[in-house]
C-alpha cells in the first residue's frame, strides 16, 4: 500500500498533466458546447486531494483516540481486579478453633490461673514447713494436692485432643487459603489470602504455646505434690520421733560387764 505522504505530489503532477492534455485538446474540441478550463480543473483536484489528506489525518487521530481509550479501559480493569477483594475469609474458623481451646483452659480446676489466687493456694497447700500445720490438716491438704495434680493432668490432656481436633480444621482452611491464593485475580485477592494464611500459622503457634503452658502446669504441680510429700514425710517422722533421746540398747561383754 503506498504511503499517504507520496500521494499528494503524484496526484499534483496528474493535475498538472491533465491541464497542459486539456489546453493542447482545446482548439480540437472547440465545437464542444461545453468548454473545460484547465486550470480550474487542476484547482479542484488540489482542493480534493487536501480534503482527502485532511480526511486521512483525522481518521489517524481517531484511530490514536481509539487506542489511548483502549488503554485506559485496560488499565482501568486492571486497577478493578487489583482492588477487588477475596470472597472468603477463615478468621471465624480459626477464631472458633481458638476459643474452645482457651474455654478448656479456663474451665480447669485445681489451681486457679489467676496469678494472685494462685500464689495464695500454692503458699498454703504447699508450704515450705509443715511444722505448723495440723495433722488433720495435712490430711486434707495432701488430697487437695492430689486433685490440683490430677486435673492438671486431665486439662493438658484435653488440650492435646483439642489440638488434635483443630488439626483437621486447619487442614480444610489451609487447602481453602492455598486455592484461592492460586486463583486470586488481583494484588488485593492475593495480599488477603497471604494475611490468612498468616493468621492460620498465628493461631497454629498460639496452639503450641496452649499446649505448652498445660503439659508444663501439669508436670509442675506434680513436682510441687512430690517435694510437699517428701516434707509432709519428714515432718511426721519428727513428730513421731518426738524430741526425746531415742531408746538406745546394752550391749553386754563376754564378762558380763556393760
Amino acid at each position: 500500500m503506498r504511503s499517504r505522504k507520496s500521494l499528494k505530489p503524484r496526484l499534483a503532477a496528474l493535475s498538472a498533466a491533465a491541464a497542459i492534455a486539456l489546453g493542447a485538446a482545446a482548439p480540437a474540441q472547440a465545437f464542444f458546447s461545453v468548454v473545460l478550463d484547465p486550470s480550474n480543473l487542476a484547482q479542484n483536484i488540489l482542493t480534493a486531494l487536501n480534503t482527502l489528506e485532511q480526511l486521512n489525518n483525522q481518521i489517524e487521530q481517531l484511530q490514536n483516540e481509539a487506542r489511548m481509550l483502549s488503554n485506559q479501559a485496560q488499565m482501568l480493569g486492571n486497577q478493578a481486579r487489583n482492588l477487588a477483594g477475596l470472597d472468603f475469609n477463615a478468621l471465624g474458623r480459626l477464631q472458633s478453633t481458638l476459643a474452645e481451646t482457651n474455654g478448656l483452659i479456663r474451665q480447669a480446676e485445681g489451681l486457679a490461673f489467676d496469678v494472685n489466687r494462685m500464689q495464695a493456694d500454692f503458699r498454703r497447700l504447699y508450704p515450705e514447713s509443715f511444722a505448723a500445720v495440723s495433722a488433720d490438716r495435712m490430711v486434707v491438704d495432701a488430697q487437695a494436692r492430689w486433685r490440683n495434680a490430677l486435673e492438671a493432668l486431665r486439662t493438658a490432656t484435653a488440650v492435646q485432643s483439642q489440638a488434635m481436633r483443630n488439626f483437621e480444621v486447619d487442614e480444610q482452611v489451609l487447602a481453602d487459603l492455598v486455592g484461592r491464593s492460586q486463583s486470586a485475580t488481583g494484588n488485593l485477592q492475593a495480599t488477603q489470602a497471604t494475611n490468612q494464611l498468616l493468621a492460620l500459622q498465628a493461631r497454629q503457634a498460639i496452639q503450641a504455646q496452649q499446649l505448652q503452658l498445660t503439659q508444663g502446669r501439669a508436670a509442675a504441680v506434680e513436682q510441687a505434690r512430690q517435694v510437699a510429700v517428701h516434707e509432709r514425710a519428714r515432718e511426721v517422722r519428727r513428730r513421731f520421733m518426738g524430741s526425746g533421746t531415742p531408746y538406745t540398747p546394752y550391749t553386754v561383754n563376754f564378762y558380763g560387764s556393760r
